[in-house]
């Protein structure tokens, strides 16, 4: 079918370009306005569970209290809060802020709380409640009165601004800024690596287009999805770095592989359709592949993993898409000019492979498969050990640089301020008991050093626990579940929430969605690669691959992000945890991205193995056909990751990090040594199916339109 799609395209090529063209028009007008229509940072909570309900009862019966805003005051230098001049002019600017902005303020002064206020007496915190009926519209609010609040007069002191909606701003433009820096960053080195891999302009500047296509058609998709659902701010990063990172992937597979066909002699509509018919076929699959990948993280509940992964889906389909429609029109109409403004001379021929430094390589594995193999497999393992020791911890200012504004303002609370004061745990009761006495019950829980009312209408109150320990610490949520424990009074219902509650929950929905989450992907998987290979063994060995491949990078990340090595060189400041979404995300764009490689090393083999029977020969010869690529196409992903990884935003750059460690762990270790000794060793076990299965591979399976069915003999175990 894909080489009639390549004769097609070439006869249709000036219509297929102009339709192109068209799109990335609507694409850019329309879909660059998603940056107005997405949701701001977080979505980490998990809705349904305990601590969500608990919220949404807390706002229902007893009005929003959260801190919106909170304005650190520290007074002139020798003065204290308990100056009348500093007080008159804290209240005085607190008073000025417009009604329709603010809907509630709290200070020492109105509640006469000690909590309030610093244990040297110098500062004192205000909470601010701001109007609006969803985070966009506070946030709008916020902007308007944020000048006010940093500039609140001098007897005020210094006014420092952070809470839920000043942090989320803070990551919210940290996050934009980041995104333009790392296109700024990463574009020219792309060019210019670009060119020097194709060894000319002309081809090396076809992937960019197909990126551009992806980045902005994706901007389109996901703008259609905000009409329906929230989509998070963030999935625009996962848009960027994946549509230029598969761009190129993909780019290069066509590209090159149409260069090598009129290398061949080949005339440019027949080297177009063998191009289709293979790097074509390699990067359909591949893309599907990555889509299911991606999609897997829409089976969570979380605003931000189901952003990521319509982001994810929406980039690799507009990806795909161009790469079979518009790339090959493009290399239809310039034919064998595609070289053109070429400095590196064209071979008349395309390359033996039966020579050359990966073949060489390969041919080494063949001869020593176990040592290769058991090498490769304890360098992975133990770069994973790390992850055994993993922490999990939640997001907060900590994720922005040191020295914001915001995260100043969360560690000066947490470090001279009563302890718990800013996070709580929040016990809502509904029911008519004694709300009191429920308190100092829960008063008793070991950890807890405070329990008291903070609210009450009708039938329901609201008890908050006051603790020591750090509110994404392990501690914390040991205590959540000991306060959880406790018997609800008799006639009542009781729901535990908080920020400490909601990463309780989060792990714990998590964690029951991760096998769903293997089950769906992984079947997927199989089921793709069998089609793809005609072959039960080989499904099973790329997924154990990849296992060992994402073990070490885990183990990296751990290493460098809880650990806190390299955070001097990084810039970052370790927290001993991780946020439990991120290795999830990752998870999923690892596995998709690693399958990318295996799919068109595989691709190569299984060529070279239906035209000749002999597995070590087909091995070496499709590593020496692919491997240049592969490296050639890790090296442009990882110029890409790097950008990113130079996020302020701690958890961007941890996903960078880990995608860099990643892609380089698989286009060498894994690809050059663990695959091959791999397939060596299996024989011709790598092409095995059942006879039942074989003859479903022959009838569907995702073949060269002129590649011969496979026969029998090779599909079945040896000997039989």
């Amino acid at each position: 079918m894909l080489e009639r799609w390549g004769r097609l395209v070439h006869r249709r090529r000036r219509p297929v370009l102009a339709l192109g063209v068209l799109a990335l028009v609507a694409a850019a007008v329309w879909g660059t306005g998603v940056f107005g229509a997405l949701t701001a940072a977080g979505g980490f909570t998990t809705p349904d569970s305990e601590s969500a309900r608990a919220a949404r009862i807390a706002e229902r019966d007893l009005g929003r209290d959260q801190a919106d805003v909170v304005v650190l005051y520290t007074a002139p230098r020798g003065r204290t809060i308990d100056d009348p001049g500093f007080r008159s002019a804290v209240t005085g600017a607190l008073a000025a802020l417009p009604a329709d902005k603010v809907t509630g303020v709290v200070t020492h002064w109105s509640t006469g709380s000690p909590d309030l206020v610093s244990r040297d007496r110098t500062a004192t915190y205000a909470v601010l409640r701001l109007a609006g009926a969803d985070p966009e519209e506070r946030a709008d609010n916020f902007a308007d009165i944020e000048d006010a609040l940093r500039h609140p007069g001098g007897a005020a002191g210094t006014a420092r601004l952070g809470g839920e909606v000043a942090t989320e701003t803070a990551i919210n433009d940290r996050v934009s800024r980041d995104i333009a820096r790392a296109e700024m960053l990463s574009l020219p080195v792309l060019l210019i690596l670009l060119t020097v891999i194709f060894g000319g302009v002309a081809a090396a500047s076809l992937p960019l287009v197909v990126g551009g296509m992806a980045i902005l058609g994706s901007f389109a998709a996901l703008r259609l999805l905000t009409l329906g659902t929230d989509v998070s701010i963030f999935a625009v990063n996962i848009t960027t770095f994946l549509g230029l990172g598969l761009a190129i992937d993909y780019g290069l597979f066509v590209v090159g592989r149409f260069r090598e066909e009129l290398a061949a002699g080949r005339g440019t509509e027949e080297a177009l359709a063998r191009t289709m018919a293979t790097a074509g076929r390699t990067v359909a699959v591949s893309g599907i592949t990555v889509a299911v990948s991606l999609a897997g993280l829409t089976l969570f509940p979380q605003t931000f993993l189901r952003s990521m992964g319509y982001g994810g889906v929406a980039t690799v389909v507009v990806c795909m898409a161009a790469a079979l429609t518009v790339l090959p029109a493009l290399l239809a109409v310039l034919g064998p000019r595609v070289n053109a403004l070429s400095f590196r001379r064209r071979r008349a021929t395309a390359a033996p492979a039966a020579r050359g430094g990966w073949y060489r390589l390969a041919q080494s594995v063949m001869r020593r498969p176990v040592l290769y193999l058991v090498g490769a497999m304890a360098v992975l393992l133990s770069l994973g050990t790390p992850f055994l020791g993993i922490s999990w911890g939640g997001v907060d200012g900590k994720v922005l640089p040191e020295g914001t504004e915001a995260r100043v303002v969360a560690e000066t609370l947490q470090r001279d301020f009563p302890s718990g004061a800013t996070a709580p745990i929040e016990v809502i009761v509904s029911g008519r008991v004694d709300a009191r006495a429920y308190a100092q019950r829960l008063g008793q829980v070991p950890g807890v050093t405070q329990a008291a009312v903070t609210g009450a209408a009708g039938t329901t109150a609201k008890i908050s626990l006051r603790y020591a320990a750090d509110p994404m610490s392990a501690e914390a949520r040991a205590l959540v579940e000991r306060v959880r424990d406790v018997p609800a009074p008799p006639g009542a219902r009781v729901y535990v929430g908080g920020r400490t509650a909601e990463l309780v929950d989060q792990l714990s929905g998590l964690g029951a969605r991760l096998p769903l989450l293997a089950a769906t992907v992984g079947g997927a998987t199989f089921v793709l690669l069998f089609l793809a290979f005609g072959s039960v063994v080989l499904p099973v060995k790329a997924m154990a691959a990849n296992a060992l491949s994402l073990s070490a990078t885990f183990g990296v990340v751990v290493w460098i992000f809880q650990e806190g090595h390299l955070s001097g060189v990084l810039d970052f400041t370790a927290t001993g945890s991780l946020a439990p979404a991120m290795p999830i995300l990752m998870l999923a764009l690892l596995f998709g991205l690693t399958m990318d490689y295996e799919v068109f090393l595989l691709s190569r083999i299984r060529e070279r193995y239906d035209a000749t029977g002999d597995t070590a020969g087909s091995v070496a010869s499709g590593l020496q056909r692919s491997a240049g690529v592969i490296t050639g196409a890790a090296l442009l992903f990882i110029v890409v990751m790097a950008a990113f990884s130079t996020s302020g935003i701690s958890f961007i750059k941890m996903t960078g990090v880990g995608m860099v460690t990643a892609v380089l762990l698989d286009a060498t270790i894994v690809r050059g040594l663990l695959v091959p000794a791999a397939m060596r060793l299996l024989g011709r076990a790598n092409w095995w199916a059942p006879g039942p299965l074989a003859r479903v591979y022959r009838r569907y399976g995702i073949r060269e339109d002129d590649a011969p069915a496979p026969a029998a003999g090779r599909l079945e175990p040896a000997g039989t």
